[in-house]
């Protein structure tokens, strides 16, 4: 049975989470406390920053918002993209995680990503200790890999703990998580946080239309979404959205939440504006014959055996 988490009112988070990555950058103070009200209102609860985004306004911004809502909001933060899973890289990071939220305590505490050059007994000890001393409730892995998922589950398991939750990439142009990661998530009962359901702004169509963003100003994600057929893909959920009377991001959230696996789509924007049409797929009615027509829009990763003619047996 997959985890479900609760606030600390003890209410369940819900199926929809935001991610605060742009606070403090592309979104400032006034435009990210309006989409935070705007996700309150909308009935998120479930927050997530790390201690990588935006120098540390983001921690910052978020905890000044949530102040007021602390025990209505599940706040999940991470430690580790730079510097390693390391006790002292950890515990040193999350002080400061703690410190820049204004909070004794997160609901959920994340490795960032993989880290081969630390001993996982030493990663997971300490996500242990915080979590035995009340400074975190869960713990979850990010980026990880799912052998590297089950590895590590191994060792919190015999400390007397588990990875309650994964966040790894998951949209429609990017579906590697359906071979492994995902289905791990409904064998293990652990829960999928996916984040960029649309794709770093490719599935909301504004590149097809000649617009700006991430993919035309980073390298980084020129470089992510740069195969052909992402594009394609792109055009044809532009196209379908068209004729469906909605928007291509409504359809990309709804798209992703319905994975059989149940996950909690991570929602994202650097401006109000951009976020009503990613709350707009909390809504959306995605039939199975729709789920359909969205998911031939893109290749279906095969099988981690490789044994196509088994795939749709």
């Amino acid at each position: 049975m997959t985890t479900t988490l609760h606030t600390l009112s003890g209410a369940p988070i819900g199926g929809f989470a935001f991610g605060c990555m742009q606070f403090g950058g592309k979104a400032d103070a006034a435009a990210s406390r309006t989409m935070f009200e705007a996700c309150l209102e909308a009935g998120i609860a479930h927050f997530d920053t790390a201690f990588a985004y935006t120098g540390g306004t983001a921690e910052r911004l978020l905890g000044g918002f949530a102040k007021s809502e602390r025990e209505a909001c599940f706040i999940a933060t991470k430690a580790g993209y730079t510097g390693g899973a390391g006790r002292a890289n950890i515990l040193a990071q999350f002080d400061q995680s703690r410190a820049r939220l204004g909070m004794d305590m997160v609901d959920l505490l994340y490795i960032h990503r993989w880290d081969g050059d630390t001993a996982l007994e030493e990663t997971f000890e300490t996500l242990a200790e915080l979590q035995q001393n009340g400074l975190t409730r869960y713990i979850g892995v990010s980026n990880f890999a799912a052998w590297q998922v089950m590895k590590a589950q191994t060792v919190a398991t015999r400390l007397g703990t588990r990875i309650n939750v994964i966040q790894p990439m998951y949209n429609l142009v990017k579906r590697q998580a359906e071979v492994e990661l995902l289905p791990m998530c409904q064998s293990e009962g652990i829960l999928p946080v996916p984040y960029s359901p649309l794709g770093g702004g490719l599935l909301t169509g504004k590149y097809g239309a000649g617009g700006a963003g991430r993919i035309s100003e980073d390298n980084r994600y020129a470089t992510r979404y740069g195969e052909a057929f992402m594009h394609t893909a792109a055009k044809g959920l532009s196209a379908l959205a068209a004729e469906l009377g909605t928007d291509p991001a409504t359809l990309a959230v709804a798209w992703v939440a319905a994975h059989p696996s149940t996950p909690v789509p991570i929602l994202s924007a650097s401006a109000p504006d951009q976020l009503a049409s990613s709350l707009a797929g909390m809504q959306y009615q995605m039939t199975p014959e729709l789920y359909a027509r969205i998911s031939a829009l893109s290749p279906t990763p095969p099988p981690a055996t490789d044994r196509l003619e088994e795939a749709s047996a």
